[in-house]
């Protein structure tokens, strides 16, 4: 089995910053890459960031490029999402996913595996 495990979530005000972990364990013998995803309620899931393991190139959507960045940890099983300056726009339920055989990182379908997700709140 594979099991992923969100965690860094919380509330906070605009302009603020936070960091997501996931925790990888199980076989993840040949995954390819992995990504963090997010989904508001009423809203359609949407890529956020997304790395491959083999030589760590990342992906970003357009909405977040100069303000998260994406990080892992090979020794770890881990992957990061540094978050600053987050926006109103920001809050969402984050999770991560991960698969064996990721070729474009930015569509989720690729993805076979994904965490339960963890609360990021944005408010005044």
């Amino acid at each position: 089995q594979v099991q992923l495990v969100e965690s860094g979530g919380g509330l906070l005000q605009p302009g603020g910053s936070l960091r997501l972990s996931c925790a990888a364990s199980g076989n993840i013998f040949s995954f390819s890459a992995m990504g963090w995803y997010r989904q508001a309620p009423g809203k359609e899931r949407e890529f956020v960031a997304a790395i491959t393991w083999e030589r760590g190139t990342t992906y970003y959507a357009d909405s977040v490029k100069g303000r998260f960045t994406i990080s892992r940890d090979n020794a770890k099983l881990t992957v990061d999402l540094q978050m600053n300056n987050l926006k109103p726009e920001d809050a969402a339920k984050y999770f991560c996913a991960t698969g064996k055989n990721v070729i474009s990182p930015m569509i989720d379908s690729q993805y076979e595996y994904w965490g339960q997700g963890t609360q990021v709140t944005v408010s005044s």
